[in-house]
């Protein structure tokens, strides 16, 4: 009855915590051997599943505090840390640390590198985590990955310059490399506004994008 007019499936044998909150429910589907710590906040859409037919533990147990954003799946019998945050649309199949902001299909935890506690929550904050998935800083991650890509090209590239120069410094002729200007290559996140023209008020800058028109 609880499901037909809730639109929120939790098993009976789901253990939950003091101050669980369900911000508009439908859709939230909560396992038997699911737990979950006080005050943590599930959005709709969110499942808290398995990924076995196994007797005994199949669900993951959430400690205290946690937010799990839109339409995110929680899925093996592992620990999510307290005061983690599991990104909108994610799909989380790994133990959370505490503290930490997963992101991404399958999630990743979102670090700052050689920073300490403060900056990784910086980072976590402006990139990671959003109930809604409508932040205007959420990465790419396969933007990401190229673009990295195109840099470690860009260090060949120069290397291998410097190497030729060097060769024909010493009397050698190394011939001309034809390697293709890689200019403009940068990627940019449909997500994110980042690294896209300035729109003036008339979208002069989209109507340049979508007609290759240059001034």
């Amino acid at each position: 009855m609880a499901r037909w007019l809730t639109g929120i499936e939790i098993h009976p044998g789901a253990k939950i915590g003091r101050r669980f909150f369900i911000d508009h429910g439908m859709g939230v589907v909560i396992g038997e051997t699911a737990e979950i710590g006080d005050d943590c906040t599930l959005y709709q859409g969110v499942t808290l599943g398995g990924t076995s037919w196994n007797k005994g533990k199949r669900h993951p147990t959430l400690g205290n505090n946690v937010v799990i954003g839109a339409g995110a799946k929680v899925l093996g019998p592992f620990k999510v840390g307290d005061n983690a945050r599991i990104g909108s649309n994610s799909v989380v199949i790994k133990e959370v640390p505490a503290n930490a902001t997963v992101v991404g299909v399958p999630g990743r935890v979102v670090e700052a590198g050689g920073g300490g506690a403060d900056v990784r929550r910086e980072i976590a904050r402006k990139l990671g985590f959003d109930a809604y998935g409508t932040t205007p800083d959420m990465p790419d991650p396969e933007a990401h990955a190229i673009n990295r890509m195109l840099d470690h090209i860009h260090t060949l590239d120069r290397t291998v310059r410097q190497l030729c120069q060097t060769l024909r410094e010493a009397g050698i002729e190394p011939g001309t490399p034809q390697l293709p200007e890689l200019k403009g290559c940068e990627l940019h996140s449909a997500a994110s506004r980042e690294g896209w023209p300035e729109q003036n008020g008339n979208g002069a800058a989209t109507q340049q994008r979508n007609t290759g028109v240059s001034n």
